[in-house]
């Protein structure tokens, strides 16, 4: 493939593959961020040869895509994204399980991932879970720095906050699984309905609300740590909390589908993203995760997240199809259709 040819592929990220994916080597679905996606895509070919089309898509969508091309799969390997769909794929027996040679090399929550699906995902990177606000938006207002999730729900902060759709984005999934986790599932969906109060906006993407933050356009955004810390590196007026009473956290994940059509491709892939030469690629992209392999580099302003107070998130059960669906399904039901 042309270095154009290639642009134009890695470019269109929001759309299904086809014609040039048809003629590609490996077909990647990537649930990170945008420049991430290229730059791992654009690597892998250089270092192995091997063509790849890649679509770039949050999580949520990912899996419904992953799931509804079951019978006929298009994609090779899914990479990025939140754990959560990652396990339900691997319960719906979605994704192939695969034992890679670079396991041994990778922290043991990596691992831990990968031994909860039987094999069929396994951990690529860590992220905790809060919010940023817009430092200056907030001095013109007058208001103080939030510091807790309950912050976010005071009057004064009504029209304010914004946050991924939890059905789409696996960032705001991983908010609703830790509010019912730290609070209770009673008190968390009224903290929920609380919260909803001040939402200005849901998003399809779960990293918008930072963005939009970051442009002025919300005072708050619920986001992972990592992704507030990116707007901050990039210039922007952005502070980043992470919630008093204690958060949750991802683990990204990536899969090879089940039935790939270039299976091959997609183990070579695997092993290489799990190496510390690709995972040192995130820096390059402002990406401030903590990477699974223990040989890869940190950045100085990743989140400190020994500093952090981390909830036992449960992701056996909260990754599960069924209670994924049943949050959900109760979110839309109690949630999502309240007046703001």
């Amino acid at each position: 493939m042309t270095k154009p040819a290639f642009a134009a592929a890695v470019l269109a990220t929001t759309t299904i593959l086809s014609g040039t994916a048809a003629h590609a080597d490996l077909n990647l679905y990537c649930s990170a961020q945008e420049e991430w996606c290229q730059i791992m895509a654009k690597s892998f070919e250089e270092a192995t040869g091997i063509d790849v089309a890649m679509t770039r898509k949050s999580s949520g969508e990912t899996f419904a895509q992953v799931k509804a091309e079951a019978s006929n799969p298009k994609g090779d390997v899914w990479w990025g994204g939140t754990g959560d769909p990652h396990l339900q794929a691997a319960e719906e027996d979605l994704t192939e399980a695969y034992v890679s040679p670079m396991r041994e090399q990778l922290h043991p929550w990596a691992i831990a991932q990968a031994e909860a699906s039987g094999d069929r995902t396994i951990g690529i990177y860590f992220g905790g879970l809060g919010f940023g606000y817009n430092t200056d938006m907030l001095a013109k207002a007058g208001l103080p720095a939030p510091a807790c999730w309950e912050d976010l729900t005071k009057p004064e902060f009504k029209g304010k906050v914004q946050m991924a759709n939890p059905n789409s984005s696996g960032t705001a999934y991983t908010t609703l699984a830790t509010i019912v986790q730290l609070f209770g599932e009673e008190k968390g969906f009224d903290y929920m309905k609380r919260l909803h109060a001040n939402i200005n906006q849901y998003t399809k993407s779960g990293s918008a609300p930072i963005k939009a933050a970051g442009q002025g356009e919300t005072l708050v955004g619920i986001v992972f740590l990592h992704d507030s810390v990116a707007q901050a590196v990039a210039g922007f007026p952005i502070a980043t909390v992470a919630p008093c009473e204690g958060t949750g956290y991802e683990i990204g994940s990536m899969s090879i589908i089940k039935g790939a059509r270039n299976m091959d491709e997609a183990k070579k892939f695997y092993d290489w993203a799990l190496s510390v030469e690709a995972q040192d690629l995130a820096l390059q992209v402002n990406a401030f995760q903590i990477m699974s392999n223990v040989g890869a580099a940190k950045s100085d302003k990743a989140p400190d997240l020994s500093a952090i107070k981390l909830i036992d998130y449960d992701f056996k059960k909260y990754g599960s199809a069924e209670e994924r669906k049943r949050l959900l399904s109760k979110w839309d039901a109690e949630v999502s259709t309240l007046p703001q």
